[in-house]
């Protein structure tokens, strides 16, 4: 076993799925929420936007963990140039079905690996193209009632049952799911030179 799956992760994040991922790979991973605020981005420079909300999450958690390694992470849904964060409700939750249907979509992750007391971070970001297949009203209306989209970015968990709604993914699957794993591997192998 490399020194990176010994390596125990604090997550910035009350996440499930990122949680999963990482201990899919055999890290010890310790949640430690931030309490942050997600904001709306203020441009269209999506990716730095990400970038910069993964490093908000990531400081409270550092300041307080300073010698713990710290992961955070930021999604984002964009269409035709449009973010579409986590739906307020189900009517909002069907709305953004309605525009992803028959669509390519991007999903734009940024995360940041932190560790305070010595003085390291990484930022970085990764990009994947989404396309749906045409929604059907029932369909939309039959899945939001799962109540599946309501925490979700772009009101769909391709995880989950929203994975029928996938006709094409271009791009790290996992990034969609929420982190993009194995950039996040590649960023540990050189930090612990492993």
């Amino acid at each position: 076993m490399s020194k990176i799956n010994k390596m125990e992760i604090v997550l910035a994040s009350a996440s499930p799925r990122r949680k999963q991922l990482l201990e899919q790979l055999g890290f010890q991973v310790r949640v430690y929420p931030s309490a942050f605020f997600e904001e709306k981005p203020s441009d269209q420079n999506f990716s730095a936007h990400v970038r910069e909300m993964a490093l908000r999450k990531a400081l409270p958690a550092a300041q307080a963990l300073p010698d713990d390694l710290v992961l955070a992470a930021d999604t984002l849904v964009i269409l035709e140039n449009e973010p579409l964060g986590k739906p307020t409700d189900a009517t909002e939750a069907v709305a953004m079905l309605r525009r992803l249907s028959g669509k390519w979509h991007q999903v734009i992750t940024g995360f940041c690996l932190m560790k305070q007391n010595q003085n390291l971070h990484i930022i970085d970001h990764a990009t994947t193209d989404v396309h749906f297949y045409p929604l059907t009203a029932n369909e939309i209306d039959d899945y939001v009632l799962t109540g599946e989209p309501l925490d979700k970015a772009g009101a769909y968990g391709i995880q989950g049952l929203g994975a029928k709604f996938v006709q094409e993914v271009r791009g790290c699957y996992f990034n969609v799911v929420g982190l993009p794993i194995g950039m996040v591997w590649q960023h540990l192998k050189t930090l612990t030179g492993g």
